[in-house]
């Protein structure tokens, strides 16, 4: 199924869909060449918003769950890219070992890990989920409502080495994105490869770093395919080292909100889009209580202020002072059953292996969807993105839609090859 645009089918995006049509062949070959140059993350997943009028995406993920919510006929596409990926860092692999998140899982995250499991031992490993959370301490098995089982074991350091009791993996996948911070039982891990590296995690990654690398990659492509880059990219900027709880912490971010505003009005205004223009504001890494705020004008300034104080008065500890980004605000004008909706892109190594679509019944189109009472819509992604359709009308073809959306998507993973090659605290320097 492919959700409606509540947009007329014409304008900048159709137009884009035209150009990336036309382009294919030089897309993938830059693609081809840039593959050449960089190695992708193992594996990640993009949140993509389709405006009407741009295409750009607001999140990359590069410790992806979810992936229950691909459909079997995805599954295929998945082991060819984990076989890929294996061959390229450890052609010898035999033993895979996931590392889940810390905490009670839910049924979703196991039917998560059970799919990883999954693709993975199709892909010729055996695969075992070993924890990190100093609160398991004992082998521990739940059942999933299919009647499937997943078994987490407390994981085993030795001087050099990770593993299990009875379980001793060449290689480690990483299903943690390490929010809490980096725990001394990973540090100095040497004779096993660490899938993603230890600086993809929040401790060292920084969104805004992210989104510098996605423009730069994304003004290349906008020169290739001809169009302006601010179609498939949002702008944004960062305030450093916010204290939210002192008096002028609000100032600074106050500003950069009136300035990114100030560049996304200026380009609603050549393209003659009607919409209000609006920004996010969020933690630039991991999370932060205060959550994802959309600002339009002072008013929602004023509401965000009123947000920080009730914040202050509630909790134990103080605000720790943050880094924001400051983004430009992509609406999703896609819908499912009239429900707002956006498609996540799921890759593996440097190929789109599946995606869905998140779906919130409750949110607006300038909102957050990835939230408590969001459902998912698989994508048809198993034929879709191999096989365009050129020649049909923008605009009203699956298959060219879910190919632009892959475009998309790619791109950010590109940009988070860039990030982990710029972040790398072992890269060698031959300036």
């Amino acid at each position: 199924m492919v959700p409606h645009l509540i947009t007329a089918l014409t304008g900048p995006i159709n137009e884009l869909e035209q150009r990336v049509l036309d382009s294919m062949p030089a897309i993938e070959r830059w693609f081809r060449l840039e593959w050449m140059e960089h190695t992708p993350p193992f594996y990640s997943s993009v949140d993509v918003r389709n405006a009407g009028f741009k295409l750009a995406p607001v999140d990359t993920n590069l410790f992806p769950s979810g992936w229950n919510n691909l459909t079997p006929e995805m599954l295929p596409l998945g082991v060819q890219a984990a076989m890929a990926a294996i061959e390229k860092i450890c052609p010898e692999a035999r033993n895979l070992l996931v590392i889940p998140e810390n905490g009670t899982p839910s049924s979703f995250y196991l039917a998560n890990l059970a799919q990883l499991r999954r693709l993975f031992n199709m892909a010729g490993l055996n695969v075992k989920l070993g924890s990190i959370d100093p609160a398991l301490k004992k082998t521990t098995t739940y059942e999933l409502q299919n009647g499937d089982t997943v078994t987490l074991e407390p994981v085993v350091r030795g001087k050099r080495r990770l593993g299990l009791k009875d379980f001793d993996p060449c290689t480690i996948l990483l299903n943690n994105d390490l929010s809490a911070g980096v725990p001394g039982i990973l540090e100095d891990i040497h004779e096993q490869y660490l899938l993603p590296p230890l600086h993809a995690a929040w401790p060292t990654r920084r969104k805004s770093t992210h989104f510098k690398c996605y423009e730069e990659v994304a003004k290349r492509l906008g020169k290739l395919l001809g169009v302006d880059p601010w179609l498939i990219y949002p702008l944004f900027d960062r305030c450093e080292n916010v204290e939210l709880a002192a008096d002028k912490g609000l100032d600074a971010v106050q500003a950069q909100v009136d300035a990114v505003l100030t560049r996304v009005k200026r380009k609603y205004k050549e393209y003659g889009i009607k919409e209000k223009p609006f920004v996010v504001v969020k933690a630039d890494h991991g999370t932060h209580p205060l959550g994802i705020v959309t600002v339009r004008d002072a008013k929602d300034m004023q509401d965000l202020k009123e947000r920080v104080r009730k914040l202050a008065v509630e909790r134990k500890t103080p605000l720790p002072a943050m880094d924001f980004l400051v983004q430009e605000g992509v609406s999703t004008q896609e819908r499912v059953n009239d429900a707002v909706a956006e498609p996540v892109i799921y890759m593996m190594d440097r190929y789109v292996v599946g995606g869905f679509y998140r779906v919130h019944a409750s949110r607006g189109v300038d909102e957050n969807l990835n939230a408590p009472g969001s459902s998912y819509v698989p994508l048809a992604f198993e034929h879709s993105t191999q096989l365009p359709q050129p020649g049909v009308k923008p605009g009203v073809s699956l298959p060219n839609r879910f190919y632009m959306y892959g475009v998309v998507g790619r791109l950010a993973m590109l940009a988070a090859s860039y990030e982990l090659e710029a972040t790398d605290p072992d890269a060698q320097d031959f300036d």
